[in-house]
């Protein structure tokens, strides 16, 4: 509509020096040391719903961090759209491959992006979807647009496996009744495609501790005489895979929900030039699940991958130690899928995760 166009087109500066605010706060909700900066990220979102017109909004305490909630109801008799979001966000690290400060926003044009895009974490996972909802909430309710009742429940812990989001929903079942929830933090196929994301996949995320002698040791002396608890975890982590990219894991595929054939034809239908991933993503090759296209491999296939790995010495120069430990952190991507991971061939192994329902 012409008032929207033109709301939009006067207030343009200001909804960007606002989202570069909010991408300022670092709320990374996995490090206990953010804390405080997760808090303020959640009553900087609660005065954004506020300012904008949404009414009984409030930061609502959970045993981690608050889930922020608002709602604005037009009509009863009218329809109501549950927005979903997160405003945590994960850890920058490693922060020497960031060409900015992650926490310090930056717009630039690149050879992706040719009108311009914000550079820094959480500007599209999840701040930058949240703050285009309420954007959008605002120039129809502003512009007396507003078609719908709108409800939001914004929540800080997504990054780290949503613990408290089930009760908090449990609790307040009548609060949030809606017609339709409105999530997106997914992704699209491009700019020019409509697309809607119909399923995702869960996620099951462990930390790995292998642990050999009972001090570090001088590989010098030592070396040859005692499992190396790094070369046992390398081993370990090298196994979890076949020559064909299936994951060697006992019943890991045992509940995996079989997707039709219709089903896999309509996904491929989908547009995608492989040459071009390849080529944003700066690789010379795909790799992955064999008998499966990319597509299918990211959408409809359980995956298992290190997100990190680390023991011994990895400062500046040498150091010629036999680490005590060594560890790894792990993540298993699943559709519709039950994980069991059983990690075998090492001294002693301890399992540290978390669980995130499909």
């Amino acid at each position: 509509m012409k008032e929207l166009k033109s709301y939009l087109d006067a207030n343009k500066q200001r909804f960007l020096d606002e989202l570069l605010e909010l991408l300022r706060i670092p709320s990374v909700s996995a490090d206990p040391k953010y804390a405080g900066d997760v808090r303020r990220m959640a009553e900087a979102t609660a005065q954004h719903l506020k300012a904008v017109g949404v009414d009984k909004v409030e930061v609502c305490d959970t045993a981690g961090h608050p889930i922020v909630y608002g709602e604005k109801m037009v009509d009863p008799k009218a329809p109501t759209v549950l927005v979903y979001g997160h405003y945590d966000v994960q850890p920058a690290d490693p922060l020497n491959l960031w060409d900015s400060p992650p926490f310090e926003p930056v717009v630039k044009k690149t050879k992706n992006h040719p009108q311009g895009a914000i550079f820094a974490r959480g500007a599209c996972d999840d701040k930058g979807q949240v703050f285009m909802h309420v954007k959008a909430f605002e120039m129809m309710s502003k512009t007396n647009n507003l078609p719908c009742n709108v409800k939001f429940m914004i929540e800080g812990e997504e990054e780290v496996g949503s613990k408290n989001l089930e009760k908090f929903c449990r609790e307040n079942k009548k609060k949030l009744s809606c017609d339709v929830v409105l999530i997106s933090d997914t992704s699209i196929i491009d700019n020019n495609t409509p697309s809607i994301t119909v399923g995702l996949r869960g996620l099951c995320y462990m930390e790995v501790e292998v642990v050999g002698p009972n001090k570090d040791l001088h590989s010098g002396v030592y070396g040859g005489a005692v499992a190396n608890p790094v070369n046992v975890l390398c081993q370990m982590v090298a196994s979890l895979h076949d020559d064909k990219k299936r994951v060697t894991v006992k019943g890991f595929y045992d509940e995996v929900e079989k997707v039709s054939s219709k089903e896999r034809k309509a996904m491929n239908a989908a547009p995608y030039d492989e040459k071009q991933y390849m080529k944003d993503l700066g690789v010379a090759e795909l790799m992955g699940e064999k008998g499966y296209t990319t597509v299918e491999r990211t959408g409809i296939r359980p995956t298992l991958d290190v997100n990190g790995i680390w023991g011994g010495y990895i400062g500046e120069g040498a150091k010629t130690v036999l680490p005590s430990k060594a560890f790894a952190k792990i993540s298993c991507g699943s559709y519709l899928a039950r994980i069991r991971l059983k990690l075998k061939n090492c001294s002693r192994n301890t399992l540290k995760g978390s669980h995130q329902s499909p």
